[in-house]
Formats: structure tokens, sequence, C-alpha cells
């Protein structure tokens, strides 16, 4: 090889390596683009007998991005329906202690079989030796 091959092969991997690098104006601490929320409108308020607001402090209307998210994801309760609400005038309403009451030995249960006992007291695994039996 002669000296210019070799000198242009150094230069490209210094170039390649060069590239590498995590340093430089380039790498820099920038804004978190799904952290921006919009504001409302500036409103005066009716009181204006009202405390400012400490410097950098939330929003006390609005709260954070994130209660606004669960606000519009899930919301309020919804209004039932006329079926379900005749579903549940027809069951009857739970007594309000009623999940600490399930294991108690006054609760009736239905025995499932063998099948699901075996099922729960299976022990877990990652399926690979998992086999399927089909009877008849």
């Amino acid at each position: 090889m002669n000296t210019i091959a070799r000198i242009a092969i150094v230069g490209a991997v210094s170039s390649m390596l060069a590239a590498c690098g995590g340093g430089g104006f380039l790498n820099r601490d920038r804004p978190d683009e799904f952290a921006v929320q919009r504001q409302a409108p500036l409103v005066v308020p009716p009181d204006f007998n009202l405390v400012p607001p400490a410097p950098g402090a939330p929003r006390p209307v609005e709260g954070t991005a994130a209660d606004q998210a669960l606000e519009a994801l899930f919301g309020g309760p919804a209004p039932r329906s006329g079926v379900e609400t005749s579903a549940l005038d027809r069951a009857g309403a739970a007594e309000p202690g009623i999940r600490s009451a399930v294991g108690s030995e006054d609760t009736n249960t239905v025995a499932k079989g063998a099948v699901t006992r075996d099922i729960i007291a299976a022990p877990e695994g990652d399926g690979a030796s998992a086999q399927a039996v089909i009877p008849g």
C-alpha cells in the first residue's frame, strides 16, 4: 500500500470514530415534548382579596398534566344505562362489607371439581413442556 492510501484509510476511520463521540454543542438537555400542556386563558378572579400564588407552583384550577390525562381518559362516574340499572335492581344491593365476609365459614361456595383444583395447583412455568390431551 502506498502512503496516500494509508493516509486516506486512517482519515476515513478517524472521521467515522469521531461521529460516535457524545460531546459537543449538539449534546445538550432538551425539553420533553410530551410534558407540554396547554394553558387555560387568563381570567379575572371574582375575589380580589386572593393571595398571589407562589412562584413555580402549579395552577390550582387545572392540576397537573397527569391529572388532566386521567380525567380525560376515565372521567367521572358514567351514567348507567337502563338495562344495567334494571339488572342491578333485580339482583339486589350487595351488603357493604361483602368483600370482608367472603372468606368466612358462613359463605356458600361451589365445588368446581378436580380439573379446576389441578389448574390452580399447577406449577408455574414457561409452557415449553405443556401438552394437550384430546379425549375420545
